[in-house]
């Protein structure tokens, strides 16, 4: 392989070509033209130097990726033979270099002008976030954006089409058309206009200017971080500048129970809405332990991105998983290993005290399972729900409330290992028939109140004809 140098044309005019890149240009055995579209390309033929170009390959790919692929491919087949001097518009930001840099370490870059230069010169912003059209992404813009490389209507349009997708389709852009000299000029566009204008060239550029959070169409997680901020700042709202950690920690548990609900009743648009308000409890924990320096936003995504790599050696790794339960398998072993857990005991142990009593009695039970202390049929632990049921007896005739409460707890996880044997999730079966009796409950009052009758005023016995006939009608 022989050696490749990388030379930067620029952002357009021949003016901005440096006098490193002439030379080399000048001097190529074998000069590669990633397009000859541009001004450079007419001042060599003046010269007299002769080159290739890669225009050929737009036709034949179909995405700026697969483009990128190809042209990269065809620099490293011509570098077989001889010497290659590769020249693109900015080594900085063509896909094609960072293709080539993976492929070969005879490389050399010799820069040049950005092509961001002449516009961040002429534009009065203090920060902008500077992307490429071919690979352009919007999340966790919060500067003013400028996307550089426009370089055909249809690129403008596929740019066009995810703009819209976070900004009103009439949004005024500034666009700047391809570049005739030194001087930039613009002209202020609505943003659906952005692949209607007349020339696109890879000198053309459009800025989106920032909007105040209040203006946007879109958020991204970055918003919600900044929103917090605002609010739990010095001019912030009093409300939320008072919670700590433990004032929230009622909040996140609701909006994970209203999140499940809504799934539940699969209302999606609920769920996004549920969704975002686990997330709000999210930016809000770390906002606060940024303020005491306890923990930030970085170190959860950053532990939880850890905790997922590592558990999943079978991606990430050389574990080999074929099934869905031996990744569950394979994710219990590692979580033993990381915990340092070395009897079974410990493992139970680790289960959290944290989580609701049934979902946690089921999760212990798991545990013990896992080493054969389990029940073989559900009829055996529906037997064992049977004696906790008269121990209970046992303990309401005696009127001990210590013992009772400890009966009861036993007859409630006797239940559990029943749900679970049966394949039944124990909170789910218990937030059904809560609901189920809630929904008969209804049935039975409507019907009270049809016969002009107040429920307060009924027996039990009167009550419970209504309730019997409700039970019916619900069937």
């Amino acid at each position: 392989m022989s050696r490749i140098t990388v030379v930067s044309l620029g952002p357009g005019p021949r003016e901005y070509l440096t006098l490193g890149a002439l030379s080399a240009l000048e001097k190529a055995e074998k000069l590669v033209l990633r397009t000859e579209k541009c001004d450079a390309a007419a001042y060599l033929r003046e010269k007299g130097i002769s080159f290739d170009t890669l225009d050929h390959l737009h036709e034949e790919a179909d995405d700026f990726e697969e483009l990128a692929e190809n042209a990269a491919r065809e620099v490293l087949k011509a570098a077989e033979n001889a010497p290659v001097c590769y020249a693109v518009f900015d080594a900085g930001s063509d896909e094609t270099v960072r293709i080539l840099l993976q492929h070969t370490a005879d490389i050399s870059l010799l820069p040049g002008m950005p092509l961001s230069a002449p516009l961040t010169a002429a534009l009065p912003q203090e920060k902008l976030e500077i992307q490429t059209a071919s690979a352009l992404e919007i999340t966790g813009i919060q500067n003013p954006l400028l996307i550089l490389e426009l370089d055909s209507r249809m690129l403008a349009g596929e740019c066009k089409l995810q703009l819209l997708s976070w900004y009103d389709m009439d949004m005024q852009v500034y666009f700047f058309p391809p570049a005739k000299g030194a001087d930039r000029p613009f002209v202020k566009i609505p943003l659906c206009d952005l692949d209607r204008q007349s020339a696109y060239d890879h000198t053309a550029a459009l800025l989106i200017p920032s909007l105040p959070l209040e203006s946007k169409q879109r958020y991204d997680f970055y918003d919600l971080v900044r929103v917090m901020a605002i609010l739990r700042g010095d001019s912030g709202c009093p409300w939320d500048k008072e919670q700590t950690h433990e004032t929230l920690r009622k909040y996140l548990i609701e909006e994970a129970y209203e999140t499940a609900a809504a799934i539940d009743d699969e209302d999606w648009l609920s769920v996004a809405d549920e969704l975002g308000d686990v997330l709000l409890q999210v930016a809000f924990q770390a906002n606060i332990g940024a303020q005491y320096g306890t923990f930030e936003l970085s170190d959860i995504t950053t532990a939880i991105c850890k905790k997922m790599i590592h558990r999943h050696r079978h991606i990430f790794g050389s574990d080999h998983c074929e099934t869905a339960q031996d990744v569950v398998d394979n994710w219990e072993k590692i979580k033993k290993e990381e915990r340092g857990f070395k009897t079974q005991s410990e493992v139970l142990q680790g289960v959290t005290r944290g989580l609701a009593p049934l979902m946690r009695a089921g999760k212990v039970q798991k545990k013990a399972r896992d080493v054969g202390f389990d029940w073989d049929d559900p009829l055996e632990a529906l037997q064992k729900v049977h004696e906790e049921a008269d121990e209970v007896a046992d303990a309401i005739r005696e009127k001990n409330a210590a013992h009772l409460e400890e009966e009861i707890g036993d007859l409630f996880f006797s239940c559990v290992n029943v749900s679970r044997l049966c394949g039944v999730e124990a909170e789910t079966a218990l937030q059904r028939a809560t609901e189920k009796f809630v929904n008969r409950f209804t049935a039975m009052e409507n019907a009270i109140l049809r016969d002009g009758k107040c429920l307060k005023d009924l027996t039990l016995s009167e009550m419970d004809v209504y309730w019997n006939s409700s039970k019916q009608g619900l069937q």
